[in-house]
């Protein structure tokens, strides 16, 4: 590896420590870059700039201007261009335009629920640099195969009750917008801790696909489950009967008093909610009847 010298001139290294330390550390990064980049071209033709030798391979023919995005701004790189050969650097992948750190971000404040204009709106203020939602939805393919890893792992652990919710999501879909169920499993296993065990969308909440969404959990290990909890969906009961034949099924009782209240008159609602609000506080053994009674007029 060749010997990288730079040079910084004093305005330039005042600005590290008076002025804007982002836009000074991004051209002085800037600086370091494409000095790297040289150094690279040198070693790959075998001699300096106007250099004469013998083990010249192939020739420089000018540059190509390249713009990385970085954490502390977008910073401008010449990439040498060589005549009857390629140019190869480790800096960044070819056709890159943004740092991988800078990508890995954006991807996590999408994972925990950040939406796309937000993200393009934290990027434009930060970077200075405006992403917008359509690449950053692109960019989210790169999670497909830690979302596939996430849901084709083995289930390890015991979960002896489930819970199974469904929501319904707009999504682009041959380009029209259309709802589209998501059905969610989420598994207590014996130390009293929630994890999602599955997930899956779908148009509806039919039996069959209930089945096909229990026999996956059932491929990947999940078993003795004691206690299955959804709504009243009558697709959804039936699959959890065929699927787990000796598990319990509980009507959700979140799901439940929400239904009661929606079908009781305004003038009672507020009855209504102490009733169900002294239920569901009362002592066990009652509370248990409560339940076993809605279980089973459900």
């Amino acid at each position: 590896m060749a010997q990288l010298h730079f040079t910084l001139d004093s305005e330039e290294v005042k600005s590290l420590f008076l002025g804007n330390r982002d836009e000074a550390m991004a051209k002085a990064m800037q600086i370091i870059l494409n000095h790297l980049l040289e150094a690279e071209a040198t070693e790959q033709i075998g001699a300096q700039s106007y250099e004469r030798s013998d083990e010249r391979t192939p020739y420089r023919n000018g540059i190509r201007e390249r713009e990385l995005t970085t954490r502390i701004g977008t910073i401008t790189l010449a990439v040498p261009r060589l005549r009857n050969g390629n140019f190869h650097t480790e800096i960044f992948q070819r056709y890159q335009r943004s740092e991988q750190a800078l990508i890995m971000t954006m991807l996590q404040m999408v994972v925990d629920g950040v939406s796309t204009r937000k993200v393009e709106n934290v990027t434009s203020e930060l970077c200075g640099t405006s992403f917008s939602k359509s690449t950053i939805s692109a960019l989210c393919s790169q999670l497909d195969p830690v979302v596939e890893a996430f849901r084709n792992r083995h289930l390890l652990k015991h979960y002896p009750f489930v819970i199974v919710d469904a929501l319904y999501l707009k999504v682009t879909e041959n380009h029209a917008v259309r709802n589209k169920g998501f059905l969610v499993a989420i598994g207590i296993n014996e130390e009293g801790k929630l994890e999602i065990l599955e997930f899956l969308a779908d148009d509806s909440e039919s039996e069959e696909t209930g089945c096909r969404f229990f026999h996956s959990l059932k491929q990947r290990g999940l078993s003795r489950v004691d206690l299955i909890t959804n709504d009243n969906h009558s697709g959804l009961v039936n699959a959890v009967k065929k699927s787990f034949q000796v598990t319990v099924w509980q009507r959700c009782q979140t799901r439940f008093s929400k239904n009661v209240l929606d079908n009781t008159p305004k003038s009672l609602r507020s009855e209504v909610k102490t009733s169900l609000r002294d239920i569901y506080t009362a002592p066990t053994e009652s509370r248990q009847r409560s339940e076993y009674s809605s279980c089973q007029h459900s």
